[in-house]
């Protein structure tokens, strides 16, 4: 699943202690893209014109609006969003009245999604908020270097 890499960091050590000694926590990439990632969410929550809308409930209705109608767990795979989490956010937009999901007529067991007008108007009030703190999360690199992030980040993901 995951290709082969040169390690960036020589993580050998001869003994236990000079092997903990050299491992910096701030070097690490999933510590970095946490921390990134927290500061993406807390930006985006900080859009008062979001209400309180969560970011994956921002990307379920984004997608969702791409797709059309779509099986819950393929919705999951498309945004990265693990079975549990998904089945959470799904409950919260139906109850908000921003989707229906109802079961397969072909697949009684799969559950298909499909976004209403009232998700679709939520959706469309939230795209400038959402583009804003886009814009805001990246601020501090220059064009370049934001572009050059982007292209980066979509080849590891």
């Amino acid at each position: 699943m995951f290709n082969e890499v040169t390690p960036v960091f020589d993580y050998s050590a001869a003994d236990s202690d000079d092997a903990l000694r050299s491992f910096v926590l701030e070097e690490q990439v999933g510590h970095l893209l946490r921390k990134a990632n927290q500061r993406a969410t807390a930006i985006f929550q900080s859009q008062p014109s979001l209400g309180d809308m969560t970011m994956p409930q921002f990307l379920t209705l984004v997608k969702l609006q791409e797709k059309g109608e779509v099986s819950q767990n393929s919705l999951g795979r498309l945004i990265g969003m693990d079975a549990a989490t998904m089945q959470g956010v799904v409950r919260r937009l139906t109850e908000r009245g921003w989707i229906v999901r109802e079961a397969d007529a072909r697949d009684r067991r799969r559950v298909r999604l499909t976004l209403t007008e009232e998700g679709r108007g939520a959706l469309t009030a939230s795209l400038e908020a959402a583009r804003r703190a886009n814009d805001q999360t990246l601020a501090p690199l220059t064009p370049r270097e934001q572009q050059t992030f982007m292209r980066l980040l979509k080849r590891i993901s």
